[in-house]
């Protein structure tokens, strides 16, 4: 069979996305990107937990506390405070809040973002720095700092997550055949190439300015924290770290986004300054924990690599299909020209998510790659403004069959391989007991199967469907009028 087009799996995640794997025709391999960014945090507060008494906060935070205390950050007015909760840290509330009412602001001096940095010592060597590269650079000359002014901030942050780039070989075993491992691959060896370019032209040449060795894991770890405490999208703010208002928690219970604001507020006694304010969209009670939504669009592959943990509700499992138009096929500029014209390319990614539709133009794009044959009639000129309305539709029977088998196929290869089935992964869950970075392998491999058999389930009951679908020519000859509701050809006799 000649090869018309190619699929293999991909995901998504204002830092840059690592580089794409090799294609594989007929397959399922994962997308890496060639640059990692944040996308936004989307703000919510909810209720749940009861606080902890402030004896069991860590001394650091404590002293953090007290810093924001005596800057003015935080006040006796300030309806939220750090508290040790299950996630570890997160803020709880003071007193009940009211709906809407803001229970945290922070002024744009305290904020660290690349401006931030070009106003430091380091700013002249890193202003042609990718922006978050400069950031974490920031953070790991400041974390060696003893007078540093952040050093109260840096000492509440965690030595790792559990992130899937901070994992070992051991436990990236247990996500085999994932497209999480491919990303997980892909960043690592994004951001070793980084660190290796930005050691050399950077950070040697500058000893004096880093006069502490920075290795390999010193810049894995800024990448980590940058990667998941960065707020993005607030006005002119693609990459920023806020202090105090990154201890709050994500919540798979918050179902609303845009609650964190840019405002104007005073910054002195005659002078106005930025700040990032936070609104309380529900009322909390005295104890209760504030959640955030970190984002409803992540997939559990992006929350797992960005976070370090995974969400409960199943429409964050996800797989992404990448097809591609095969630049051997004999029509590749025709079919590329369609593409394009309806704000597709040569490849094109489909996110596809467990109990949730195909995505609209999925069909279409399948059927514009596997067009040939008798078909390619339609990628004729004539039907260039036209074609994409018919792609809608089936277009023949050999067309359809052979989308149906591709993607089958393809499914099968994927799920081949994992080395475990959904029912022992099913068990494991109910067995309960696994560490942290088990359950977040299982649940992904899980939610990854459960996906890909969703889409083979799809297909297959369309294989089922081939003899009684309409096609093409059928749905021609009814608008010519040549053809009756039955089907049934029209003869028309001569008078």
């Amino acid at each position: 069979m000649a090869t018309f087009f190619s699929l293999y799996p991909s995901t998504s995640s204002s830092l840059p996305s690592p580089p794409r794997t090799p294609k594989l025709q007929f397959s399922l391999l994962k997308q890496n990107s060639t640059c990692i960014y944040f996308k936004k945090r989307s703000l919510y507060v909810n209720s749940v937990l009861s606080a902890e008494t402030d004896s069991k906060v860590p001394q650091t935070v404590q002293t953090f506390w007290q810093w924001l205390k005596d800057e003015g950050v935080v006040s006796a007015k300030t309806p939220v405070r750090p508290g040790v909760v299950p996630e570890g840290l997160g803020l709880v509330a003071t007193r009940d809040v009211a709906k809407n009412e803001v229970i945290l602001e922070v002024p744009k001096k305290y904020w660290i973002n690349p401006n931030t940095v070009l106003e430091s010592e380091i700013g002249n060597v890193c202003s042609a720095l990718k922006p978050w590269i400069s950031v974490a650079l920031f953070f790991l000359r400041e974390r060696f700092r003893e007078d540093s002014k952040w050093k109260n901030y840096i000492d509440i942050l965690p030595e790792y997550t559990n992130s899937t780039i901070f994992w070992s070989e051991e436990e990236l075993s247990e996500i085999q055949g994932t497209q999480l491992l491919s990303t997980t691959l892909g960043v690592k060896e994004y951001v070793q190439n980084e660190f290796l370019k930005v050691e050399e032209e950077i950070i040697i040449p500058n000893k004096q300015l880093f006069p502490i060795p920075i290795t390999l894991d010193d810049f894995f770890w800024a990448f980590g924290i940058l990667r998941s405490r960065a707020f993005s999208r607030l006005r002119n703010q693609n990459l920023v770290i806020i202090p105090f208002a990154d201890l709050v928690n994500h919540s798979a219970r918050v179902t609303t986004e845009d609650h964190a604001y840019e405002v104007r507020g005073p910054a002195g006694l005659f002078s106005w300054d930025y700040l990032f304010s936070l609104r309380s969209p529900l009322p909390l009670k005295a104890g209760e924990q504030v959640f955030i939504q970190y984002d409803l669009n992540k997939s559990n592959a992006d929350m797992a690599l960005d976070y370090g943990f995974i969400d409960s509700k199943s429409d964050r499992d996800a797989f992404t299909l990448t097809l591609e138009i095969s630049d051997s096929d004999v029509f590749f500029g025709d079919k590329l020209d369609i593409a394009e014209l309806n704000g597709l390319g040569e490849t094109a990614y489909f996110d596809i998510k467990l109990g949730q539709p195909l995505p609209p133009a999925m069909l279409p794009y399948l059927r514009l790659v596997a067009l040939g044959g008798t078909d390619a009639f339609l990628l004729e000129s004539i039907f260039r403004n036209t074609i994409w309305g018919h792609l809608e539709l089936p277009i023949s029977r050999a067309n359809e069959e052979l989308v149906c088998q591709v993607v089958r196929n393809a499914c099968k290869s994927a799920l081949s391989g994992y080395h475990t089935t959904i029912e022992e992964d099913d068990k494991l869950k109910e067995g309960g007991n696994l560490s942290p970075r088990l359950e977040i392998a299982v649940g992904i491999r899980v939610g990854e199967k459960k996906v890909l058999q969703q889409i083979d389930d799809i297909f297959r009951e369309r294989e089922l469907e081939l003899d009684e679908l309409e096609y093409y020519q059928e749905r021609r000859l009814k608008d010519l009028g040549l053809v009756g509701e039955q089907g049934d050809i029209i003869f028309w006799e001569p008078k």
